[in-house]
């Protein structure tokens, strides 16, 4: 298979281009949501608009309290600005909801303007949110890469037929195999695109 140039990045944001505390058993545990299950397809599942409210409401709290602590990722800022510099258009979509993430973009200073949160889109490992981006750009999926660092991110690019490029600093995880590309640092990300011009 000929290797398609990596015309445009899309990025995870939280893990990923800014660091998150998030504890998802925490946030499970005063849900109600069993620690095997998606939290946001359990609380889209529970039985009343009410119930749903009040379970998202202290998801955003956790997300607002999350966002207020977030720093920019090591790498981050160099890459993004050679990736500019290359011409390469960059996108964000992120699971969060949009007031958390807008407040981690100002706070981080990340030059990122498109940015698809959960409130825009169905949330990964669907790939509506990458798909719309591909065809505001108007590229073909193909021509595109997205990077995470969580299974749901591997998920979302291969549903949407992008490169899937997993950022793993620290640990592999088991998972790592079903990704086109291991990212263990930031500054790698220009050259590894190099690589498909």
């Amino acid at each position: 298979m000929i290797q398609q140039q990596i015309k445009g990045v899309i990025f995870d944001l939280d893990g990923t281009l800014v660091s998150s505390e998030l504890d998802f058993q925490l946030i499970k545990a005063q849900v109600g949501c069993p620690r095997d299950l998606d939290l946001l397809d359990f609380i889209s599942q529970l039985p009343s608009p009410y119930m749903r409210q009040e379970a998202m409401n202290i998801v955003h709290q956790h997300e607002m309290l999350d966002a207020q602590n977030a720093q920019l990722m090591p790498g981050v800022s160099e890459c993004l600005e050679k990736l500019t510099n290359m011409q390469i258009p960059m996108a964000i979509v992120t699971r969060n909801f949009e007031r958390a993430a807008k407040l981690k973009l100002s706070q981080c200073n990340v030059p990122i303007s498109l940015m698809l949160t959960r409130d825009d889109a169905p949330a990964k490992p669907n790939p509506s949110a990458l798909l719309h981006i591909a065809k505001q750009w108007r590229f073909t999926s193909n021509h595109c890469m997205y990077v995470g660092d969580y299974l749901y991110d591997i998920q979302a690019a291969h549903n949407a037929k992008m490169r899937s490029c997993l950022y793993a600093p620290q640990d592999v995880p088991h998972y790592a195999s079903q990704a086109h590309h291991i990212l263990r640092s930031f500054d790698d990300l220009p050259q590894l695109i190099q690589a498909f011009g």
